[in-house]
């Protein structure tokens, strides 16, 4: 008889982390797979760390986060989404994973369904199977990423429970346009399914970005600090929607993560003071770089935002297999198997130095 709870056999060993595992394993590498940015958390951020750390902040805080940073926040989503949220509809978290978490934890329970589109961030069916929901794939490739009102609107049943949206999206890079979102935001409300907007990436957008929780209410917000300030390891994130949710977030917070790290939230006091313009403009050069160096041999297409290309595998090739093939030539890549249903793509992370970036795309298109 098995020790284990029967919840841990519905998730699966990501395969992100078997090849951090083989890099580890690999001689001098083209570490193309690592989803987190390559420069360092800016010196104002750390200085204000230092600063939390000799002046005794080293304490736990409220469950919902200290009031000097959610009010920061709330100021944020105002300018932002023109949304003004209450004191007590702003949840600091331990990183958007953790605000995930909690998420659907309140929310999702046996027999819910929770819509997501395909391709998606890789914890999301897991978590959604965690929680003994079932994930309904609403298939996008043939939308260019983006999403079809009506193929959302045909998904849903009277078990549909939510919507889970990432934009810029992670492994696609796209952001969904503003037509979209405000459809989108009809359908949910029409049939009652709340919307759970990502938005870790929204700092690194190439193109005009705008939230869904511009144009509904019906939304729960989550974003954070881990990619715009390479503060990843920081783990620190924040919730803001309807009051009756974020409540039932706090209270599992409680008794769970307690409260977000301490620490990171008075250094994060110091990231409007901080200018990040420049580091988005050398991962929209990056960009560019990798698109062009792998358009003459690989179906891809220019993201909009965040840090990722998905490229489409060459005939003869799954995602899987030309994934294989690449890492024998020591360059890893993420098989697009693990963002989703289908097995068609590889991911690109371009967040590394462009000497790197040209060596890998050297190596990659010479196998084609």
């Amino acid at each position: 008889m098995s020790l284990l709870a029967k919840r841990t056999q519905r998730v699966d060993s990501s395969g992100i982390r078997r090849i951090f595992e083989l890099a580890r394993s690999m001689k001098d590498p083209i570490n193309l797979s690592i989803g987190q940015p390559d420069f360092d958390v800016p010196d104002l951020i750390k200085s204000a760390a230092i600063d939390a750390i000799q002046q005794g902040h080293n304490s736990y805080t409220p469950t919902l986060g200290i009031v000097p940073l959610r009010e920061q926040l709330i100021a944020g989503e105002k300018a932002f989404t023109g949304r003004d949220y209450p004191l007590n509809q702003m949840l600091i978290t331990s990183g958007v994973s953790g605000g995930l978490f909690l998420a659907l934890l309140a929310l999702v329970e046996s027999g819910d369904e929770v819509i997501i589109p395909d391709p998606y961030f890789v914890m999301y069916k897991h978590l959604v199977n965690l929680n003994e929901g079932t994930p309904i794939y609403l298939d996008t490739y043939d939308d260019g990423f983006t999403i079809n009102p009506d193929k959302l609107e045909s998904l849903i049943t009277s078990k549909t429970k939510l919507l889970l949206l990432n934009s810029p999206g992670n492994p696609t890079g796209c952001i969904f346009p503003a037509d979209q979102l405000k459809a989108i935001a009809q359908i949910c409300e029409k049939h009652g399914v709340l919307i759970i907007t990502d938005e870790i990436y929204r700092e690194f957008a190439y193109a005009p970005m705008r939230s869904i929780a511009e144009f509904t209410e019906n939304c729960l917000l989550l974003a954070g600090h881990s990619k715009s300030f390479a503060m990843t390891g920081w783990r620190l994130g924040y919730a803001a929607g309807p009051a009756e949710v974020i409540d039932a977030m706090a209270t599992l917070q409680q008794y769970s993560f307690v409260c977000a790290p301490s620490i990171a939230q008075y250094a994060a006091l110091a990231t409007p003071k901080t200018d990040m313009s420049q580091q988005l403009t050398d991962y929209a050069l990056k960009r560019n770089l990798m698109s062009e160096a792998l358009s003459s041999n690989f179906e891809v297409s220019s993201p909009d935002g965040a840090f990722y290309l998905f490229v489409k595998a060459p005939e003869g090739y799954n995602g899987d297999t030309f994934t294989e093939l690449a890492i024998k030539n020591n360059v890893l890549v993420i098989p697009g198997s693990v963002f989703s249903e289908r097995n068609s793509h590889f991911r690109i992370c371009y967040t590394v130095p462009d000497e790197q970036l040209h060596r890998g795309a050297e190596v990659l298109c010479s196998l084609v």
